[in-house]
């Protein structure tokens, strides 16, 4: 084995076309063929079945990318340690977020990353769903960043911070003209109780989101059978929809003290202790950590201490 050979396995395996496996390796489609067909040769066994122009890994061809992941894996982890042996001067992180989640934390933890080690590329990744599956399939990502939710056994998880998920309405809205007192002494938001709420129209998330499962477990719990116009993955978009008063949504807070209004929404809290969520970074179990890597851990803690405390 060696790494070119490694790397040529693992891309041919994501994108199951030699053709577009090629084209990220910056090599020749027959130049990739041929590496294919001599380590095939030389290992005495089949790595991908063809099927027309789809190469699907055998038997033999996934046992052989377990190994190969996981020497890379070490490989990667090696040459980050040596060069923090060396110096502070060089080096990347990569580092997946959701996207909303992204536009909240990038403008705030990448000067603060960048004050402290300004010859460190930080590289972000905008990713829609699965970011656990991407961390551990994709040995090019150092971290991922996400709301909790079902973890794995092969990452490590730190809790960056936790956030309440708030009621936002439209200032036109009856419900922000009869604000009640805050929820607790400590809470800047005026309390709603969500069961008087059953004939809104509510714009929400999608159950397989965050946001989305928690909701619509307190609508269950509270015995609200919503009245949906549509669905919707953007947070910003159901914000921006609420402002025009069609309907009302949830939203966690980072989320509105980031977004930038015409007219800001009215929030509530609902005083329910389901309706918190917390924002957590992984990374492979095992994996070094350099000291810019356990720096960007901390800057991301120190974003959510400091901006939550910010009412």
């Amino acid at each position: 084995m060696n790494i070119h050979e490694l790397n040529y396995v693992l891309c041919i395996a994501r994108h199951q076309n030699m053709t577009k496996a090629a084209q990220e390796l910056f090599i020749s489609q027959p130049t990739l063929s041929k590496h294919l067909g001599k380590l095939e040769r030389e290992l005495g066994i089949k790595l991908f079945s063809r099927v027309d122009n789809c190469y699907i890994p055998t038997y033999a061809g996934r046992r052989y990318m377990e190994y190969a992941s996981g020497v890379l894996e070490l490989t990667r982890d090696w040459e980050k340690e040596l060069a923090d042996l060396r110096s502070q001067n060089d080096g990347e992180l990569n580092v997946a977020f959701p996207l909303m989640r992204s536009s909240c934390m990038i403008p705030r933890i990448l000067p603060a990353f960048r004050r402290i080690h300004p010859n460190i590329r930080l590289n972000f990744l905008e990713e829609t769903y699965a970011i656990q599956e991407r961390l551990l399939t994709d040995s090019r990502i150092d971290f991922a960043i996400f709301s909790d939710g079902s973890l794995n056994p092969k990452l490590e998880y730190e809790t960056l911070g936790h956030e309440e998920i708030l009621l936002a309405v439209s200032p036109d809205h009856p419900l922000a003209r009869k604000v009640r007192p805050a929820a607790c002494k400590d809470s800047p938001y005026p309390q709603v109780d969500l069961s008087e709420l059953g004939n809104e129209k509510f714009i929400l998330h999608f159950p397989e989101q965050n946001t989305g499962a928690i909701t619509e477990q307190l609508l269950k719990k509270y015995g609200i059978k919503p009245k949906v116009p549509f669905y919707t993955r953007n947070t910003q978009a159901a914000l921006l929809l609420v402002q025009q008063n069609e309907g009302i949504c949830f939203a966690p807070e980072t989320y509105i003290q980031n977004m930038t209004f015409r007219t800001p929404p009215v929030c509530f809290s609902l005083h329910d202790p389901d309706a918190f969520t917390s924002t957590i970074i992984a990374y492979r179990k095992g994996a070094y950590l350099t000291s810019y890597a356990l720096d960007f851990i901390q800057i991301s803690k120190d974003y959510f201490g400091g901006h939550l405390n910010k009412q």
